[in-house]
């Protein structure tokens, strides 16, 4: 499950107990940078995650097309470009 959203993640985690999927067979899939605490909780939790780290040479229309997807990712860019 590729999302960040909290009540997706636990939706998800839901439906798989309810269908006797064991929490190894489950990957939530997230972005370098994004949500670190969460990633870090799913995997304590038993879950896998997959951390997704654009790279090469078409970073840069990847990040205009993210960031037009959803215009608060630019302040949350922001913010992060300057945190230490």
């Amino acid at each position: 499950m590729a999302t960040h959203d909290d009540a997706i993640i636990e939706h998800t985690i839901e439906f798989a107990r309810q269908h006797g999927i064991p929490s190894d067979r489950l990957e939530f899939q997230m972005l370098y940078g994004v949500r670190p605490q969460r990633q870090l909780e799913l995997v304590e939790r038993g879950f896998k995650v997959l951390v997704a780290t654009p790279f090469g040479p078409d970073w840069y229309p990847y990040l205009m097309r993210r960031l037009a997807e959803r215009p608060a990712n630019a302040a949350f860019m922001i913010r992060n470009a300057f945190r230490r």
